[in-house]
């Protein structure tokens, strides 16, 4: 067993104090790993399986590969992983704002940072997700401009309505979502975590732009309240080529 309480580090950011600590909680039996931004915790490797299906279900999606996959966030890292598992996926870049959270997967101070960081596949990228939609500039430096994307996983607000910072609000209107479409291949995969039920009218926004869209209910033990806890994974689909 651990140290009871660890913090494992403490950075001044643009967007707040950001703190990385690990506790030992009696409950589960196990290590777990919490990232809080100012007074709010942004996420618990107590909770990671909402995190793994959204991986799971955006290359459900996907017609056969090879597959190139962006992921917006990379927290502690298990939607990233969960994409890697695939061996259909042959470039992954995973587009964070805070490079403190990057540095801590490079320094193997995150339960998956050194797989992240060790596989040629994936690539580390500090960069504002939402303004790079916005602008249209590559996810991937190392790519040529106007790069395509077979999907395109987000998991950085809490819920299309509920956002970390006022300027993320665009991408979950109609004309953000075009402009996030327009990255995509034909056929291609726009998946999004959610902390709320599903939102109709997000989904009604969604289906403005792609051929195909649906809400699915992730549900999973939550064993510090005792009871069942749920996410939803919107799947949203671009039109194929005839």
């Amino acid at each position: 067993m651990s140290a009871r309480f660890q913090e494992l580090d403490w950075r001044s950011t643009s967007m707040g104090e950001l703190v990385l600590r690990r506790r030992w909680d009696p409950v589960v039996d196990k290590d777990v790993f919490e990232i809080k931004l100012n007074d709010e915790f942004l996420m618990s490797s107590l909770f990671t399986v909402a995190e793994v299906e959204l991986g799971r279900l955006a290359l459900a999606e996907l017609p056969a590969g090879p597959w190139d996959v962006v992921v917006g966030g990379l927290g502690l890292g298990f939607t990233a992983r969960s994409v890697l598992t695939s061996s259909d996926v042959r470039r992954l870049v995973v587009v964070d704002a805070l490079g403190e959270v990057i540095e801590w997967h490079e320094q193997g101070l995150l339960p998956v940072g050194a797989e992240l960081a060790g596989d040629p596949r994936c690539g580390l990228v500090h960069g504002d997700f939402f303004a790079m939609v916005r602008s249209g500039a590559g996810f991937d430096p190392a790519a040529e401009p106007g790069k395509l994307w077979h999907a395109i996983v987000v998991d950085i607000d809490h819920s299309p309505r509920h956002h970390l910072h006022p300027g993320h609000a665009d991408l979950y209107k109609p004309a953000g979502l075009r402009r996030l479409a327009g990255r995509l291949h034909p056929g291609g995969v726009f998946a999004l975590w959610s902390n709320d039920p599903p939102d109709e009218e997000f989904t009604a926004a969604l289906t403005e732009t792609f051929a195909s869209v649906r809400a699915e209910i992730v549900r999973f033990d939550n064993p510090l309240q005792q009871r069942e806890a749920t996410a939803t994974v919107y799947l949203a689909t671009t039109a194929s080529v005839r």
